[in-house]
């Protein structure tokens, strides 16, 4: 593991561009349960694909909107842990840095990372559901969701099942994976479409592909460097690395 951090940090004090997918297990590292891990207590009984799209949200907009205050509060009460700085330092060190992130918490804005691709949202947003115009300062337990001032109900600014991705973020995503010298996959399994797609888009296009998972994917047989841990302890390792 030694030899593969430095390695790896070799590659990336060379790269003059850098492109980084983050998936939930960054986030679980803060004490964010993972998507179905989160569903205890009273939503122990609600699959989450039937709540997380637009017709769970028609069909019981109070029951939807409610889950989804309880999900934000969760959120707000965690912090970003040492795998988020890290990222944010790699950053400050590269040239040319992206960084697409699965994740809805925001907790990679709130590390302080800038050149930020928010691929499925970010659950402290809202807009409304027939036109998409943001909605600001929405007060937290309400029991159902506010109205906007076009009519239409007030929703979180996530993506849910069902739904397209925004043309923009997708766009965004594919050039910086297509452009990059070293892309770093951090925390996902490379399952979920379209996102598991960047990987094998940057190494059909020459980059090096470095994953840090605490444990192997179908895509850790691609990689160049497996680093085998938790984001928060091997991404601090490697931005060390980097400044020797």
């Amino acid at each position: 593991m030694e030899g593969d951090l430095t390695r790896a940090a070799d590659l990336l004090k060379q790269a003059k561009s850098v492109a980084v997918l983050t998936g939930a297990g960054i986030s679980k590292e803060s004490g964010i349960p993972t998507f179905r891990e989160a569903q205890t207590g009273l939503w122990a009984n609600y699959e989450p694909e039937k709540l997380a799209t637009p017709e769970g949200f028609l069909r019981d907009p109070a029951l939807v909107w409610t889950w989804y205050d309880w999900r934000r509060k969760m959120v707000s009460s965690v912090t970003p842990n040492p795998g988020h700085y890290a990222l944010v330092e790699i950053e400050k060190i590269v040239p040319d840095f992206t960084l697409i992130t699965q994740n809805v918490d925001g907790l990679h804005r709130l590390a302080g990372s800038k050149n930020l691709i928010e691929l499925h949202g970010n659950i402290a947003r809202h807009k409304c559901f027939k036109n998409g115009h943001p909605a600001l300062d929405v007060q937290a337990d309400l029991k159902e969701p506010p109205t906007c001032l076009c009519g239409s109900p007030i929703r979180p600014d996530v993506v849910w099942f069902g739904e397209a991705l925004d043309p923009k973020d997708l766009t965004k995503s594919f050039k910086a994976a297509e452009h990059a010298d070293v892309f770093i996959v951090v925390g996902t399994s490379g399952l979920v479409q379209p996102a598991a797609s960047f990987p094998f888009t940057a190494k059909k296009h020459g980059a090096k592909l470095i994953e840090c998972n605490p444990e192997r994917t179908p895509l850790s047989y691609e990689a160049d460097f497996f680093l085998e841990g938790a984001s928060g302890c091997l991404l601090p390792q490697l931005v060390e690395q980097m400044r020797r």
